[in-house]
């Protein structure tokens, strides 16, 4: 298959670094991590073979199915190669079979990419797959469940069928089509907001999701309309006064994974293995979910920015206090969070005009807090040497965004509420950590 070339311009850096970016940085981006992924799929192939694995001819006949429809189908091919759960697994997969630990060294799952590249494709394939408890996942598409006493690998064979296809597996014939279940089949939910917005909601693939054993089981149909509900309000709130967030929402976020809540509040993330993956519990409302994407958009760029050009120096071991973790963070975790958390308060910069009585105050409450705490760990970053000067830049550059969003008029109200919950935070984080003292 064709690599590609990746890298990102210095035009885009300084963009990146004032806390925006848009569709131009974006782009580049989302190619390095296309480009990643096929290096990792690449790879996994010809690490199969060169450690002898058992299945290493599937993963190379797989491998070479793929190069073969990408011939024929390249747009199909280059679609399930960036789903994100397809990188997880490529990253594990090779990491496994470079260390000879065998934990996540499954090569043959490269046949299920052959598949679901031939299912959107309309064209008919033939290959052999893993069975992983009774189920063989398609990623981006939906799951295979077998019959009871199906072996560890099975025979499948693609024939297209107007808007879907058949899939012959083992024997059992079952109709995959990506607008809902059927027996035999589980599809992926979809999500679509007009215009410009189109998630798969994926609570089923194995590699969905870093942290297994925080990934939620199916959501049920009543939580998925309530999902749909209130994505279709934050994507109202981003198109008419957030466009930059909403461009690149629309261009990097392609999978919402459903995880469970923390006792108290909510919970959502990013992770470098699967780009274009947010992770979140059930959202509350509209617009805290416009600001959940406004802040994990911002993790996203800055793993996919760093994986090219790293800001930090080797971690030496020190940690810091960050004013929206429980625990000490390295040097690199307090750069992403004072990157998310300036989005965050740009976010409520703009958003607290919209707002009105106790949302209006409370929105001022947000931006006020988290451009203190955002400003107050860029000057930590800065004065605590653990940035290479690349690093050094790109903070400083934060700080001056910074410095702007502080010039937006807050109310003396807001402001004290805004100082007590960070005290509040400070002291229950001094409990937590005894004997630690906060940078």
């Amino acid at each position: 298959m064709r690599l590609g070339e990746r890298g990102v311009s210095d035009t885009t850096v300084l963009t990146l670094a004032a806390g925006e970016g848009g569709a131009d940085a974006v782009a580049e981006l989302s190619a390095v991590q296309r480009v990643k992924n096929r290096l990792l799929v690449r790879g996994v192939a010809a690490e199969a073979r060169s450690a002898g694995h058992p299945d290493a001819a599937l993963a190379t006949r797989a491998y070479d199915l793929l190069a073969d429809l990408e011939g024929e189908a390249g747009e199909e091919v280059e679609r399930v190669l960036r789903y994100p759960a397809v990188g997880a697994w490529a990253w594990r997969a090779y990491r496994s079979l470079r260390s000879g630990n065998g934990a996540h060294d499954d090569p043959a799952q490269l046949g299920a990419l052959a598949v679901v590249a031939a299912v959107r494709a309309r064209a008919a394939c033939r290959v052999r797959l893993p069975v992983r408890d009774g189920a063989i996942m398609l990623p981006s598409l939906g799951r295979l469940i077998l019959p009871a006493g199906t072996g560890d690998a099975i025979d499948v064979t693609v024939r297209p069928d107007g808007d879907g296809a058949e899939l012959d597996a083992g024997g059992l014939t079952v109709r995959v089509h990506p607008s809902g279940d059927r027996s035999g089949w589980q599809a992926l939910h979809r999500l679509r907001v007009n215009p410009g917005l189109d998630l798969v909601v994926d609570d089923l693939d194995p590699y969905r999701w870093a942290a297994e054993e925080v990934a939620e089981p199916r959501l049920e149909p009543e939580r998925l309309r309530a999902w749909g509900e209130h994505l279709e309000e934050a994507w109202r709130v981003l198109t008419a006064h957030h466009r930059t967030v909403a461009e690149e929402v629309g261009l990097a976020v392609s999978v919402l994974t459903p995880v469970k809540a923390p006792e108290r509040g909510q919970n959502s993330a990013s992770s470098r293995e699967t780009f274009g993956t947010i992770a979140m519990s059930d959202p509350w409302d509209g617009v805290g979910l416009a600001a959940t994407f406004a802040h994990e958009i911002q993790h996203a760029k800055l793993t996919a920015l760093t994986e090219v050009i790293p800001l930090t120096l080797p971690d030496d071991g020190r940690r810091y206090y960050a004013p929206w973790r429980d625990d000490p963070r390295p040097v690199y975790g307090l750069l992403q969070g004072s990157y998310a958390y300036l989005g965050v308060a740009e976010f409520w910069r703009r958003q607290h005009r919209f707002e009105r009585d106790a949302e209006a105050f409370r929105a001022r409450v947000e931006l006020a807090r988290w451009r203190r705490a955002a400003y107050a760990v860029t000057g930590t970053l800065l004065a605590g040497g653990g940035l290479n000067e690349r690093g050094e830049e790109f903070v400083a550059r934060m700080r001056k965004t910074l410095e702007e969003c502080a010039a937006e008029p807050v109310d003396s109200a807001a402001e004290s509420q805004a100082l007590r919950e960070a005290e509040h935070h400070l002291d229950a984080w001094r409990r937590r950590n005894p004997g630690f003292r906060a940078n």
